[in-house]
């Protein structure tokens, strides 16, 4: 086993077991829902953005499989702090690596530990479950309170 799947293997279990920024923050400027009916993933995204458009805080509640989970999870700890261009460009980043159009290893990005993500290529039905928190985050970010789903 390569050290880049030993990582994500390792990462995964523990942001699925011990998620980062989940639950309802008391305030929120953006929300979105997302939902993965293909798997039965289901996120409610908060984001906190403050006039100058940073990202002050992102948390998410719901349901779904390790890798939804811990997608999410990873996602608020990446987005957190971030100006709305640079979360959208990270987003963009990682939508791109996911579909294949994007090699974490050889073109210039900034996904950080997100990378350990690039595999999830190679199993297309896990595609929709890494990328459903981020729709949550476009969804939410671009038009506040729009449902998305994986299947749109």
């Amino acid at each position: 086993m390569s050290k880049l799947s030993q990582l994500y293997q390792q990462l995964i279990i523990d942001h699925c077991k011990k998620p980062r920024n989940f639950g309802k923050p008391e305030h929120c400027t953006h929300h979105c829902e997302g939902h993965n009916p293909l798997c039965g993933d289901n996120i409610s995204l908060y984001l906190e953005v403050d006039e100058e458009d940073i990202v002050q805080n992102i948390k998410f509640e719901g349901s779904g499989c390790s890798i939804s989970q811990a997608s999410a999870s990873m996602m608020t700890q990446s987005l957190k702090g971030k100006s709305k261009e640079e979360a959208l460009q990270i987003f963009e980043e990682f939508q791109g690596m996911i579909m294949g159009n994007l090699d974490p290893e050889i073109e210039e990005n900034k996904l950080g530990k997100l990378a350990v993500f690039s595999g999830v290529k190679e199993y297309p039905s896990r595609v929709k479950c890494a990328i459903l928190a981020w729709h949550a985050f476009n969804g939410a970010i671009n038009s506040d309170g729009k449902e998305v789903s994986t299947e749109e």
